[in-house]
């Protein structure tokens, strides 16, 4: 008879009934009621008042009863910790049971009790079982430790449990090994510092002889663990990869898909050149494919992961083309995806094959997977320039088919094809203005009105093209409507008898009609070039546009190499790194291939590395401090000096403080004009002592200027405007100058400009243009800057403080998404909170002020009366920084909180927000 009979009874009464069978003294009756109160339990009904009499049915020899019993204390134990503690004695005991499965038992069930009061008793049963004799009893009790830790880490490292498992590495049973792989994993993740995988080469050995003999998925946590180290050199990753290889041919997909993850990360350390390396390009390709004859839900699995592969290694595939063509009863996201990679295997020895495949593609009923294959068609012209022809004829077949999604893509993607090889196709033009009355997406409208506008010389009726749009101009999307305004002031510039009219048309149109302040803001500016400067007009709106790149859509280098370290995991199917889809960062490590070098100590930890730079290459914002003097007293300054070299006077110098401040009556004055923002004071430090104070009336004590605001000259230019003044007796020629290494890079763009000679008294101002390109080393703080002039007489050395500010580029704008996902992924002890006072500012006007300074907002919420502006910000260096401003209306103060992989910038960059709110 089956269970199912548990589950039918509900009467009143039942609790009081159970209760008298659970105390009878008949087995089978005991096990009866046991089985009626777990089917309650099941169902959802509360029967924690049996608890003591079901603990009293513990002893027993009976292992299905025992089982129930341990499931039942499972449940309740939490919310009855005092009773459970009555269970204490009976798990003692069954971990000395001569029977190894109630052992296994009582320690599996102890581990799942989450009750702090009864952890401390279960840690002599504990440390018994992890050296028990049988190796069921020991894997068991490895990922108890586990559970433990979860529950009670403190307690765990006091008891010494962790080097326990560490010694079950070595264990003889490859089960008990690859539990405790599995367990200090888990651990390791949820306490990234601890270096409890201490890898090295004999373990690594252990763990190797393991993976032949344990399961399936005790291999899948060996092999997760195997690439997380870094071998010492290529001979060492080619001999892991050769004792891994034959874990390609598994049966189980999750191990052929981490062996592979293992097999790419130490392909990095290998050099192209070996023979090996060869080989193992040609024994990835197999299990791949094999993948795909799976159900269609591996498959999608399976090919997302070949996506990361395919662009990090296309040679591993790039024979198998054909696997990748898509079958009639696929279904639809495992189409776009096969789809997606065959474009990234196309090449010019395979491009005749894929586009029959293409046009094949493009006749059939699914509307979105025919307009991938249109675009997909674009995409190989654009890669394969000797197909190009082909692929042009082959969407004007397609755009004769009248059908109307398949018209709109095979424009969009025509525009591309324009815009990668410029006067080679336009004879097509007319065959595409046929089709401008069907068009009713805004991309492919916006397309065609690029096309007749950037080609308009060549088609006569251009303005009445254009001007059918414009009757309809509030309507259109923003996207067309900016197309629309480029494309007739394109028009005017080029033929501008005719379509005076038309281009005041839309200028009103854009600039007094539109609320929409990016299509205001365009309409202004042309309005103002083509009434100030129509020859710059045509320089700006008329210039040759840089060629579009093959690839688009390729995943960003660092988060590739990233994502390459998680194959096989549900971040190589989402292509984003785990920290932007877990929760709260708990056990999120971040990951990077190993560098490509015979030894590893150059190996960053890939939390120090910058976003935006590939892994291993970066360093943690700049290198430390080294000998500044020397730098600077060993620097070729530029112009020969007349005369004889430098004499004894700049050696001698190093005994003074010559780099700790500057001779701010020689350099009377250095500001930095920023991006578009304002420059706060410069300081510059004097010493208080000088072999040269006799020439240059040197003040002593520190000399403060006072600040001004200094527009910027250009955009995103930055430049160090100079007053340098002649205390000398002699005439003054050969100007040269020269920056010490500083934290970001900063360097004259230019040499230092002094056109006349420089008469004793006399005063020159010089603006400086710098660069970011220079040498980097970590500054104290870290936005001084050391910088020594030199002439014909000497060479003389100040320093000065530099706003953070200037350093703000213009594409530092994140979006939401990305935000967010940086924002969960920098650890909290990385934030900072300041406040800034005095600054009686709405949202509105921080932002827009902000905004002009490079510090871009992201989103905005209000939040109980406070309005919270998310910000970004990107220093030429590429380290981002994101902050959120609280503003509460009508209060002075704002709150600024900051979060950046590197903290020390963030005290900066709160003095630059500062400078700028309240200048």
């Amino acid at each position: 008879m089956t269970d199912s009979k548990y589950f039918t009874t509900t009467k009143k009464g039942e609790i009081f009934e159970l209760k008298a069978e659970l105390n009878s003294d008949k087995k089978e009756k005991k096990k009866e009621a046991v089985k009626k109160v777990i089917a309650s339990m099941t169902v959802g009904k509360d029967v924690s008042a049996l608890f003591p009499d079901v603990v009293n049915c513990m002893q027993t020899d009976n292992l299905e009863l025992k089982k129930l019993v341990y499931l039942y204390l499972m449940n309740y134990a939490k919310s009855q910790p005092d009773m459970a503690i009555m269970a204490v004695n009976t798990f003692v005991k069954d971990c000395e049971d001569p029977n190894p499965l109630i052992r296994a038992l009582a320690v599996r069930t102890m581990g799942c009790i989450r009750v702090d009061k009864i952890t401390e008793y279960l840690c002599e049963p504990l440390r018994k079982c992890l050296k028990d004799e049988d190796p069921y009893v020991r894997k068991t009790a490895a990922v108890c430790v586990a559970k433990l830790h979860d529950i009670n880490a403190q307690l765990v490292e006091d008891q010494g449990f962790l080097d326990t498992l560490k010694d079950l590495i070595s264990d003889s049973n490859p089960m008990v090994v690859a539990n405790a792989v599995a367990a200090l994993s888990e651990i390791a993740e949820s306490h990234p510092s601890s270096n409890l995988l201490d890898l090295n080469p004999q373990s690594i050995n252990k763990l190797l002889t393991a993976l032949n003999e344990c399961t399936e998925w005790g291999q899948i946590f060996i092999l997760d663990c195997l690439a997380n180290y870094t071998p010492k050199d290529d001979r060492e990753a080619q001999s892991i990869c050769e004792r891994v290889t034959p874990r390609l041919s598994h049966a189980n997909s999750a191990v052929v898909l981490s062996a592979v993850k293992v097999l790419m990360k130490f392909m990095e350390m290998l050099s192209k050149d070996l023979d090996y390396y060869g080989t193992l390009l040609k024994k990835l390709a197999p299990p791949l494919v094999t993948l795909l004859s799976a159900e269609p839900e591996l498959q999608y699995v399976a090919l997302r992961n070949i996506n990361l592969i395919v662009q990090k290694r296309p040679e591993i595939l790039k024979h198998e083309m054909k696997v990748f063509f898509v079958k009639y009863n696929d279904p639809i996201y495992v189409k776009l995806e096969k789809l997606d990679i065959m474009i990234r295997l196309a090449s010019q020895a395979n491009i005749a094959q894929v586009l029959a495949e293409l046009k094949e593609y493009a006749t059939e009923v699914d509307v979105d997977f025919v307009r991938k294959a249109v675009r997909a068609i674009g995409r190989c012209a654009i890669k394969v320039e000797q197909s190009a022809e082909r692929c042009v004829s082959t969407l004007l077949d397609l755009i004769q088919t009248k059908v109307n999604y398949v018209v709109q893509e095979a424009i969009v993607v025509i525009k591309d094809i324009f815009r990668k090889y410029p006067n080679k196709y336009e004879s097509v033009i007319a065959t595409l203005c046929e089709n401008l009355d069907s068009l009713d997406e805004p991309e492919a409208r916006a397309a065609m009105i690029w096309i007749v506008g950037e080609y308009a010389e060549r088609i006569d009726n251009a303005d009445e093209l254009l001007e059918s749009f414009l009757e309809g101009f509030h309507d259109e999307s923003t996207q067309v409507q900016l197309q629309l305004l480029t494309a007739i002031v394109k028009l005017f510039l080029k033929k501008p008898t005719e379509t005076q009219e038309l281009v005041q048309q839309v200028l009103s149109l854009a600039t007094q009609d539109s609320d929409n302040p990016d299509l205001r803001d365009r309409g202004y500016i042309y309005w103002r070039l083509l009434s100030t400067d129509p020859v710059a007009a045509k320089e700006v709106v008329l210039a040759e546009k840089p060629l579009i790149s093959e690839e688009t859509d390729l995943i960003e280098p660092t988060l590739l190499d990233e994502l390459i370290c998680y194959i096989g995991t549900l971040a190589s199917v989402y292509h984003k790194p785990p920290s932007a889809f877990v929760e709260g960062g708990r056990g999120v490590v971040h990951k990077s291939l190993p560098p490509r070098t015979a030894s590893s100590e150059s190996t960053e930890s890939p939390e120090t590395a910058p976003t935006g730079a590939p892994a291993g290459e970066q360093p943690d914002v700049i290198p430390t401090q080294g000998d500044l003097l020397g730098d600077l007293l060993n620097l070729d300054l530029g112009p020969p000096v007349s005369g004889p070299p430098l004499a004894a006077s700049s050696v001698q110098m190093g005994a003074v403080d010559l780099l700790g401040g500057g001779l701010d009556s020689l350099i009377g004055d250095t500001s930095f004009g920023p991006p578009p923002a304002a420059a706060v004071p410069a300081r510059l430090g004097a010493p208080t002592s000088s072999g040269l104070s006799d020439l240059f009336d040197l003040t002593s004590g520190v000399g403060t200027l006072s600040g001004f605001y200094v527009a910027p000259k250009a955009v995103g230019s930055i430049s160090m405007d100079l007053q340098l003044t002649n205390k000398a007796l002699q005439v003054m020629t050969d100007f040269a100058i020269q920056f010490n290494r500083n934290s970001f890079g900063l360097a004259p763009a230019a040499p230092l400009q002094v056109h006349a000679p420089l008469s004793p008294n006399q005063t020159v101002e010089i603006s400086l243009p710098l660069n970011t390109v220079g040498s980097v080393m970590k500054m104290e703080p870290l936005n001084n800057l050391q910088v020594a002039v030199k002439n014909n007489i000497d060479v003389f050395y100040f320093s000065t403080l530099y706003p953070l500010h200037i350093l703000f580029v213009e594409d530092g704008k994140m979006d939401r998404q990305m935000f967010l996902a940086t924002w969960k992924d920098i650890p909290n002890e990385n934030e900072t909170q300041f406040q800034i006072r005095d600054c009686p500012l709405n949202a509105e006007a921080a932002s827009s002020r902000l905004q002009s300074s490079n510090i871009f907002t992201v989103a905005k919420r209000n939040v109980e009366g406070q309005d919270m502006l998310y910000q970004s910000l990107k220093l030429t260096n590429g380290i981002w920084v994101l902050a959120e401003l609280r503003v509460q209306p009508g209060s002075p103060s704002l709150t600024l909180s900051l979060k950046c992989r590197a903290p020390e910038v963030s005290q900066h960059v709160y003095q630059a927000y500062e400078t700028i709110l309240k200048n």
